[in-house]
């Protein structure tokens, strides 16, 4: 009997979860689009197997229910669901970054005979949409779930064997836990890098150095500034009490920079700094996180024609995807610069190995 799983959003996210569940034996993988352009685009991307405008049609008899969509959309969802004949047994999951809200929602609507499980892939790219998806997009990454104490654990198990497709490593955490630690290490640096940006455009306003000169380093620690509004906006106002908390401590620590500052207290300054370098130190590299992980090379490009030509097209010729290239100087008595942005660490490890053959001078 064939497994239907049904996804309720077919972006990023819910692409490759799709990408990353086609194909394999006994599953089909039906999408749903509101809008007609959508549901052509799903198909001829090839990440489903099916796509339909019809929400009943996309849940009819599926055995798991996937919605990839804003957190600021999941309540209607949840209600649209709750008016549905689903199938007996059936698990619903989400992927958003919050949890705690989401599943007070799940149990108020409390839908028949089916069991739903919060969920939340911790991993992400710079990019967006079905055009983006990509099968290994949850390799080696964390997939947090979060399951209330009424599911049974032979849905959890149910779900954990059908995420064990993606190789991403199944993670069982309370709703409120996983909002507190997601809430430090994603929402609050996306709150901060926000806030500084915007202290560097207030700024620039009345001078325009600001700008020219925020280039390179600020531009890669600020990145995440960059993210979707509306996302975020409904990110933050799900996971307000716990945001409010944490910018009182961030405050506190700003605070105490501004002591030292004043006290011009020196040591306090290296022991800050010193502690931070340490618990860095120990964070884990080779795996994916909520933030995506640059995959970056620099080399130095002499300034004459054709070199940034030359070496895009040996990445090419090797089959090396390469995501972005930047000059970041380029004078005529200095070397110019090159960064070389990929979306895999494979491809950057292949490039560097490539380019050093050749005789440039790379590093990371």
């Amino acid at each position: 009997m064939k497994l239907k799983i049904a996804m309720i959003g077919v972006g990023l996210i819910g692409g490759s979860l799709a990408l990353c569940f086609k194909g394999k034996p006994g599953v089909t993988v039906m999408g749903y689009a509101h809008l007609p352009e959508l549901k052509e685009k799903y198909i001829a991307s090839g990440v489903v197997d099916d796509a339909t405008l019809s929400l009943e049609e996309a849940v009819q008899d599926a055995d798991f229910i996937f919605l990839c969509v804003p957190v600021g959309l999941l309540e209607s969802y949840f209600q649209q669901l709750a008016k549905l004949p689903l199938k007996k047994g059936c698990i619903i999951t989400d992927v958003g970054s919050t949890k705690a809200s989401i599943a007070a929602c799940a149990e108020h609507v409390r839908m028949t005979d089916a069991y739903f499980i919060g969920g939340h892939p911790m991993a992400g790219s710079e990019r967006a949409g079905v055009d983006a998806a990509s099968a290994v997009l949850f390799e080696n990454a964390y997939y947090v779930l979060t399951p209330s104490a009424h599911v049974p654990e032979e849905a959890y198990a149910r779900l954990s064997e059908l995420l064990a497709y993606t190789r991403a490593q199944i993670v069982r955490v309370e709703p409120l836990l996983h909002d507190d630690i997601v809430g430090a290490i994603s929402h609050l640096p996306h709150v901060i890098a926000v806030a500084l940006v915007n202290q560097v455009r207030e700024y620039n306003e009345s001078n325009p150095l600001y700008k020219m000169l925020a280039a390179g380093g600020f531009r890669d620690i600020t990145r995440i500034a960059s993210s979707d509004a509306i996302v975020w906006r409904d990110i933050l106002l799900s996971n307000r009490e716990v945001l409010l908390g944490l910018l009182k401590d961030w405050n506190s620590q700003m605070s105490a920079f501004t002591d030292m500052l004043e006290n011009e207290n020196g040591p306090g300054i290296e022991d800050a700094f010193r502690q931070a370098r340490e618990f860095r130190s120990v964070l884990p590299e080779r795996r994916k996180g909520m933030i995506s992980p640059l995959f970056d090379l620099y080399t130095d490009v002499q300034d004459a024609p054709g070199m940034i030509g030359k070496i895009a097209t040996e990445l090419g010729t090797h089959d090396i995807n390469l995501s972005n290239l930047e000059i970041i100087e380029n004078r005529v008595d200095v070397p110019g610069i090159m960064r070389l942005s990929f979306r895999q660490e494979e491809d950057m490890e292949r490039a560097k190995s490539l380019l050093d053959s050749l005789g440039y001078q790379v590093w990371v």
